[in-house]
């Protein structure tokens, strides 16, 4: 058997779980769809209402909430009250974990007011928004302008403070770096009710450097202000097949991008927009873009592709046409372009409707889509739930530029899931290493893509049933996670944390750098009032002994020893 080759499973006996997935469509179409277009449009509604109200009232209004956040931290008892967290419900986060932890003993705080734009300052180039202000919101407000934050999220959904405290990236990542490295500015609600503004340069740097990937645990964000670029009408996008083994996709993926000369600093040769998919492991489609004026997009024999009407095929499959027609250039409306898969989750939708692709799904209800998220975690029940673990990956493997070959080939080995997506991201040197960090000594390598203050890393996005499932074998998908995890730690990679996890505490602290984290945690007393980052991502439910050890703990050296071998 090669490198590259599967191994060989025996079949899978189904159980009445796979016949729930197969016909969940039905409870999709005629009861989450319908009820996601209403919260859609309320929620279009509230946004519409708030953008009525002045930037100096929307400030008022978000002075006054503060307020009631601090005096709510103030009535927890902390020798009888959990843990704070905040009200929102388990099922409403867009990420794959079941947020086991709210179904343990704790102390909430409502941060649902927290949903507006609060200014959006074009001097300073520099928009200030609330955590539960999501990507389609923001996007909604700035394009007319021709501005954007810096890195847009593709899906609608994405909160503010979920990117910030979690992860977030986009095909502009590899300029910009991820989500978290666009924020100038936090306003944070410590744990013993103090607010504070934590910049890069002044007396709170170490939060505001510990803050990313925190997942809440340092205090409570409760405003950011974010870098904004200005940007034009259109994307002029040029979609490239490639044909080969999945070494020499990664190089042409590489060489997409990142110029061989080391001159990953010049606008010219560097595209504003890149990301991949590879449908098979043979073939490929890498994406670059550009910004366009809208006098460019309409010169005679361009073709414009508005992607964003309802009817209009999902983006991953009309990428996949050059696969067939060879290297082609349209013309996408920027805001189109940002939130490009909203509609189909990726390629994920043609797992949760089967037809939802057919052009009489799309022309007659297309408009309806995507379902919300939250109510699909809502509607699953344990037992899809459960399925979806075992037998369904959703994961994001943050490797290294140069060792994406290697996780290719890992991944078409050990899960083989097809389509990959593919979206690079600095990572920088940053004066405090914090939990993401870039491989030592890497600037000393100058590496494809690499400078002397960041390192090219790229997402591995593997979203889909593996094939071994859609062959009817057998297949362990929470050891797949496991090897996974153990891979990333083994090769200087990151698993965000939105997803489902199988790392042990010990190996949790060996894939992120705990040092500043923890020292934040003591300084800004969030120990024995906020949960650690790691319990809040473990998989399955909290029992009441380790919600009164959390409560209870005090300070310890991370588990992490490099010469320790890995469990």
């Amino acid at each position: 058997m090669s490198d590259l080759e599967a191994p060989l499973r025996p079949k899978r006996k189904k159980g009445i779980a796979d016949f729930l997935v197969q016909f969940r469509w039905i409870l999709v179409v005629f009861v989450v769809l319908p009820i996601s277009v209403t919260i859609y449009f309320l929620i279009y509604l509230g946004d519409v209402k708030s953008d009525m109200k002045s930037y100096k009232k929307r400030q008022k209004e978000h002075d006054e909430n503060v307020k009631k956040v601090v005096k709510r931290l103030k009535e927890r008892n902390p020798s009888k009250d959990g843990l704070v967290c905040t009200a929102r419900k388990p099922w409403i986060a867009v990420g794959m974990r079941n947020v086991d932890y709210k179904r343990a003993r704790h102390f909430e705080v409502d941060l649902s007011a927290f949903r507006n734009i609060l200014d959006i300052d074009k001097d300073r180039m520099i928009a200030k928004v609330e955590p539960l202000v999501n990507m389609g919101q923001i996007s909604r407000a700035t394009c007319p302008m021709n501005l954007s934050l810096a890195v847009v999220a593709e899906l609608d959904d994405l909160t503010v403070g979920g990117l910030i405290n979690g992860y977030g990236i986009e095909g502009s990542s590899h300029i910009y770096g991820l989500f978290s490295d666009t924020v100038v500015a936090y306003e944070i609600v410590l744990a013993d009710g103090q607010v504070v503004r934590a910049t890069k340069d002044n007396e709170y740097k170490d939060l505001f450097y510990a803050i990313p990937w925190s997942q809440g645990t340092l205090g409570l964000l409760v405003s950011a202000e974010i870098k904004l670029i200005p940007i034009k009408e259109y994307m002029k996008l040029t979609y490239k097949p490639v044909a080969s083994n999945l070494r020499e996709i990664a190089q042409a993926y590489a060489d997409s991008f990142a110029p061989r000369d080391g001159d990953q600093d010049n606008q010219a040769k560097v595209p504003d927009f890149v990301e991949g998919m590879i449908y098979t492991s043979t073939e490929a489609v890498f994406m670059t873009g550009r910004y366009a004026s809208k006098e460019e997009a309409k010169k005679k024999g361009n073709v414009i592709n508005s992607v964003g009407w309802w009817f209009k095929p999902w983006f991953y499959q009309h990428a996949a046409t050059a696969l067939k027609r060879g290297e082609f250039t349209e013309y996408i409306p920027t805001r189109e372009y940002y939130h490009r898969h909203t509609r189909s989750l990726y390629w994920e939708g043609k797992l949760i409707l089967p037809f939802g692709d057919q052009f009489w799904f799309r022309f007659l209800f297309g408009w309806m889509m995507p379902p919300k998220v939250s109510l699909l975690k809502a509607t699953q029940g344990e037992a899809i739930r459960n399925y979806y673990h075992q037998n369904h990956v959703i994961q994001d493997m943050l490797v290294p530029l140069y060792k994406v070959g290697d996780a290719l080939e890992w991944q078409h080995r050990e899960v083989e899931v097809y389509p990959l997506w593919l979206c690079p991201h600095r990572l920088y040197k940053l004066p405090y290493k914090t939990m993401v960090y870039p491989e030592p000594g890497f600037e000393h390598h100058r590496r494809q893509g690499d400078t002397s203050y960041a390192q090219m890393y790229t997402d591995v996005g593997v979203y889909y049933a593996p094939g071994p499932i859609l062959r009817g074998e057998v297949f362990d998908g929470a050891e797949a996670v496991r090897k996974m995890e153990q891979w990333l730690i083994e090769n200087g990679g990151f698993q965000p944390q939105y997803a489902v996890s199988e790392l042990s505490e010990k190996n949790f602290w060996r894939m992120f750098d705990a040092d500043l984290y923890e020292k934040c945690r003591k300084k800004y007393k969030a120990v024995g009032t906020f949960m650690s980052v790691y319990y809040k991502s473990k998989k399955g439910r909290k029992t009441e002994k380790e919600v009164q050890e959390a409560e209870q703990a005090q300070l310890e050296p991370a588990y992490a020893e490099v010469d320790q071998p890995i469990d």
